[in-house]
């Protein structure tokens, strides 16, 4: 089988984008998610939210006028000139989209709704085409000239990283010869509501592993890759997919589903536990998943291995966190000679119905270019994703 590789990356978080949002990852300080009640008027949440300028889409048809676009619209410049190579090497029908997304023109729908039931019509630039699941992966598409498949992975919060692992299959397959995969998602009081009823939210900044973790912060972004055969700095090296059907919600509690999502990535890596360097957890600082995960990590892994969990940074951008994170990982596995690892950020008070797992500390280094990250990715419904990325 043809190795698989991210060629190109742009990414955007609550972290910033470019060189500053990799500053910010790194910094021995917890940036990026900050209270706001934005959303939730009179509720100080502590919220993943891009503050950068986005585009405008006045010049986009009605149908691709949605916050979840605007966010893959200001990734465009970064991506085009990797994209546009692309194009004139294979053509566009060999060219192909795969986009991870859950919540695609959430507020503009909600915004519409709440117009129709004061005025009994529906309100000017507004089209349902921007809820669809599929709108996201179309607007990529046109703006960036492909013609080859273009289309939408919706699994909730594995969707960015099964966006990738679809990339790498429509490659392997040679269905394509270059492809544009990743996620993203917008935030929205919808969102926000909903979690709130599961009372899986947390005010204060969240807080993964610890005693006192009372749920998950909400965040937004978008992260795409341009994938293809030729090398490029980073090595999709494997990936693993898994389904619990446990729960609507809540995980399966021995992490069955999360440790075959896990040995799949290794084995389709041909690596032992041993080889991995760090693991970015899905760490959403809920109860129930950090006990899941934990565990599932400690017993494939062990407890040497450095853990952290990012979204204290980013907040969890539901889909797009996937790909957010495995922007995470290339910015650890690239550029990195002296293994700097993401913090994982809490108040350090461990629960001791937890497995011990070693968490990467502010400004703790591997002292060596790390080789290997494994990024995991699991989502209501059981759905559970695990990237193995390799620098090269």
């Amino acid at each position: 089988m043809s190795a698989v590789y991210l060629q190109y990356m742009a990414w955007t978080s609550a972290l910033g984008t470019g060189a500053a949002a990799r500053d910010a990852l790194f910094a021995t300080a917890p940036q990026g998610v900050a209270p706001t009640d934005r959303y939730t008027p009179g509720r100080l949440l502590h919220l993943g939210r891009v503050a950068a300028a986005l585009p405008a889409w006045d010049e986009e048809p009605v149908r691709f006028r949605s916050r979840s676009n605007a966010l893959l619209a200001s990734l465009l410049p970064q991506l085009q000139p990797a994209v546009h190579g692309a194009l004139a090497r294979f053509g566009p029908a060999r060219v192909a989209v795969v986009l991870g997304i859950s919540a695609a023109g959430l507020d503009e729908g909600v915004a519409a709704a709440r117009h129709f039931a004061e005025h009994a019509q529906w309100p000017q630039g507004y089209d349902y085409a921007q809820q669809e699941m599929g709108n996201g992966a179309a607007f990529l598409a046109r703006a960036l000239g492909t013609r080859g498949p273009a289309y939408t992975v919706s699994t909730a919060c594995s969707s960015g990283a099964k966006a990738l692992a679809s990339a790498a299959r429509l490659l392997r397959a040679g269905i394509a010869d270059a492809v544009v995969a990743g996620g993203v998602d917008a935030l929205s009081g919808f969102t926000i509501a909903g979690f709130s009823a599961l009372e899986s939210v947390s005010a204060a900044r969240c807080n993964p592993l610890s005693r006192n973790r009372a749920g998950i912060n909400l965040g937004e972004g978008a992260a795409l890759f341009l994938l293809g055969r030729d090398a490029g700095p980073v090595r999709l090296a494997g990936w693993g997919e898994s389904s619990d059907a446990h729960h609507m919600s809540a995980p399966e509690p021995s992490g069955r589903g999360a440790l075959a999502a896990m040995r799949q990535a290794l084995q389709r890596a041909q690596l032992g536990p041993e080889a991995i360097d760090y693991v970015n957890l899905h760490g959403t600082a809920t109860p129930q998943n950090d006990a899941m995960e934990s565990l599932a990590v400690a017993t494939l892994l062990g407890h040497d291995v450095p853990v952290s969990s990012t979204k204290p940074l980013t907040g969890h951008a539901l889909a797009a966190a996937g790909a957010i994170e495995a922007a995470i990982a290339w910015y650890t596995l690239v550029d990195n000679g002296g293994g700097r690892l993401p913090p994982h950020w809490w108040d350090g008070e461990r629960d001791a119905a937890l497995p011990p797992v070693r968490v990467a500390q502010p400004g703790e280094t591997l002292g060596r270019t790390p080789r290997y990250v494994l990024s995991n990715s699991f989502a209501f419904g059981g759905s559970n994703a695990s990237l193995v990325l390799a620098g090269e």
